[in-house]
């Protein structure tokens, strides 16, 4: 099957429209028969699984993969960009279809503007609620609440100002399946980038005033709705592989095939750096199929400079492994070699290192462990022996203050005797103070 290619003088080629139809019918054909076989063989359902995940026979998707050559952005982005699709995979006019629009506070004054009679006709009767972020958060905090309301509603539309709470609000009943994921849309009025003489309003930044908005219109928000009814999402990540949902398997060939081309196209212009110079591959698969090749790059190198004409060279800091277990052998056998070695051709043509000073000895490892450990152990005696000595000194020190102390009580208690009898006192008199002076001495 032959493929669209890009030449390498860079000119961008759009896709084949009669590959993308090839494609388009061969793909529909294997989603159908595979749905065909699993109906034949269809076991009862799961009553555990999600609403989302019993899908109908029509439903399955068809998805766009878009491979580029590096990345298209550095990081996540929450909220998801629309393409406009000409064949859109939600009917629109189905009068069964129910949606459910989740606003920002107040959701009184949405619901006024569904209610207005200005407001068209046919989308009061398919959305069926409008529900504010605050009651959202109080009402659903289970998952079995969530699953509740995930089943209620075929389409959930959000308030772009708050689409990015949602993952924690609705958590991953929600999330994980992907079917039924709140799609943004615009709620607000529109900016005002002219002041009332004419003049283009300067950023804030630059001195001017703040963002003026236009009051928000019965009329604006319905052309929103029907504006996201017929796009499909973008959800871009630091990768370089992008799929986009571009239709379903009860679509018509043709109708698929304008689908795939719309959504590349505008998928290249509006989100994809250097255009069709970063697309690597276009593919278009089912859930379960193989992806049917729709474009291939012939260069996998987005700009010349990327490619380099000589592998870059060795670190020349790092030592070869070679040098590193010479090394290690010989202070397993003990010796070092010097630093100055030369390298000099030999007669073989092989260059021969030769070493211009003699071999040093030296210790093994494992004896030298040993002189540091029975060192500190010298040391530690050492430390040992001083503190010995010192608590000795200490000890006769205080040993010599108390017999010096005995010796001057003794003193006392004889001067204390002989003044006593002096003084015609039988019974010897103590000397208390002169004790506790002498005890003062110790």
């Amino acid at each position: 099957m032959a493929l669209t290619t890009r030449s390498s003088t860079g000119i961008a080629q759009q896709l084949d429209p009669s590959q993308t139809l090839r494609a388009s019918t061969a793909l529909l054909k294997k989603i159908q028969s595979d749905q065909a076989t699993k109906t034949v063989t269809a076991e009862k359902p799961s009553l555990l699984a999600d609403a989302d995940e019993n899908e109908a026979a029509d439903d399955i998707p068809v998805w766009l993969v878009l491979t580029t050559k590096k990345h298209i952005i550095d990081k996540v982005r929450l909220k998801p960009g629309k393409i406009a699709l000409p064949y859109p995979y939600l009917d629109t006019s189905d009068a069964t279809l129910r949606i459910c629009l989740i606003t920002a506070d107040p959701q009184r004054k949405f619901k006024d503007l569904i209610a207005h009679p200005s407001f068209p006709l046919e989308l009061p009767t398919r959305i069926k609620r409008v529900i504010g972020l605050e009651k959202l958060k109080a009402k659903y905090k289970s998952n079995e609440s969530r699953r509740q309301l995930l089943g209620e509603y075929d389409v959930f539309l959000a308030d772009d100002r708050i689409v990015t709470f949602l993952p924690t609000v609705l958590g991953k009943v929600f999330y994980r399946g992907g079917s039924k994921r709140p799609i943004p849309i615009t709620m607000e009025g529109k900016r005002q980038n002219f002041d009332e003489q004419g003049n283009k309003r300067r950023k804030l930044a630059e001195g001017g005033t703040k963002v003026v908005k236009e009051e928000v219109t019965p009329a604006a928000v319905a052309k929103e709705v029907e504006k996201t009814l017929s796009s499909t999402l973008v959800h871009l990540a630091p990768s370089t592989t992008t799929s986009v949902k571009v239709g379903k398997s009860s679509m018509e060939p043709e109708q698929l095939q304008a689908n795939v081309t719309a959504v590349t196209e505008a998928m290249v212009e509006k989100y994809v750096p250097q255009k069709w110079r970063n697309v690597r591959a276009v593919h278009m698969k089912g859930p379960d199929t193989a992806a049917l090749p729709l474009y291939l790059a012939d260069q996998l190198w987005e700009d010349e400079k990327d490619v380099l004409e000589e592998a870059p060279a060795a670190n020349p800091g790092k030592k070869s492994k070679k040098r590193k277990a010479s090394a290690l052998a010989e202070a397993a056998n003990g010796t070092e070699a010097n630093l100055e070695v030369i390298e000099v051709p030999g007669p073989d043509g092989k260059m021969r290192r030769i070493e211009k000073s003699s071999v040093k000895q030296i210790e093994p490892p494992v004896k030298a462990a040993k002189k540091v450990k029975a060192k500190a152990q010298d040391e530690d005696e050492v430390a040992k022996a001083a503190e010995r000595a010192e608590k000795a000194a200490r000890k006769e020190a205080l040993q010599k203050q108390k017999v010096a102390a005995k010796a001057a009580l003794k003193d006392a208690d004889g001067i204390a005797t002989k003044k006593a009898e002096a003084n015609g006192v039988v019974k010897p008199v103590k000397a208390k103070k002169v004790r506790t002076k002498a005890a003062d001495l110790i």
